[in-house]
């Protein structure tokens, strides 16, 4: 079980830009954690005044790498906190539910829209996650805390602290209806709207300081 030196540790952890973790050699290790993304400026109208704040940025969301095991026996994952972190930075918002909060509370303000794309109908922003990028390379930082069995400590987390970001586990944070309608407003519209050719660029082509 979770202790409060874990939440501590997990809390004083050093944060580092998206310049730093996509750098090499590689920065982030490949081992179990949770990771916690800390925001300059706020992605949207949210209260924040019970969220942790360090050097003028917010801890709005903590994720884990890779999820607890199956319970029905099959394999568990092996994916790391290298990972899925980069993933989060500079993939699309089919494979990053981080980047798909982020984009459908940026919508408006970056000019970017969620659509269908592809023979599979993935839902992401297209062309607008390069935008994404360049604002998370701006605003969205990471720290990350290794530990064996990250789901126990994560669950502490949304027990014991405001994350508005999160969505599973957290129906009883004050963002949460804000944050769901949002997306599945994103969704259905999407849906609603023809397959579209996808570009075949995610969020990965932007440089070091966020401009392309």
């Amino acid at each position: 079980m979770p202790t409060p030196d874990d939440v501590a540790r997990y809390l004083a952890a050093n944060i580092h830009s998206r310049a730093e973790v996509m750098a090499k050699p590689p920065l982030v290790e490949q081992v179990a954690g949770v990771y916690g993304w800390w925001f300059r400026e706020l992605p949207g109208d949210i209260d924040v005044a019970h969220c942790e704040v360090r050097d003028a940025r917010t801890l709005l969301y903590a994720g884990i790498s890779p999820k607890a095991p199956p319970k029905n026996g099959q394999n568990a994952s092996r994916q790391s906190l290298r990972k899925r972190i980069r993933t989060h930075y500079s993939g699309n918002a089919a494979r990053s539910t981080l980047r798909l909060t982020l984009g459908c509370l940026l919508a408006e303000h970056l000019g970017i829209e969620l659509r269908r794309y592809g023979s599979s109908e993935r839902l992401h922003f297209g062309a607008g996650e390069q935008d994404l990028s360049r604002w998370m390379a701006a605003n969205a930082f990471v720290s990350w805390y290794p530990t064996p069995q990250p789901w126990l400590l994560e669950d502490h987390l949304l027990e014991t602290q405001d994350l508005p970001l999160n969505l599973d586990k957290n129906n009883r944070n004050p963002f949460h209806s804000q944050l769901s309608d949002a997306r599945a407003a994103a969704k259905a519209r999407a849906r609603s709207l023809p397959v579209l050719r996808n570009p075949g660029i995610g969020g990965a082509h932007v440089s070091d300081n966020g401009v392309a």
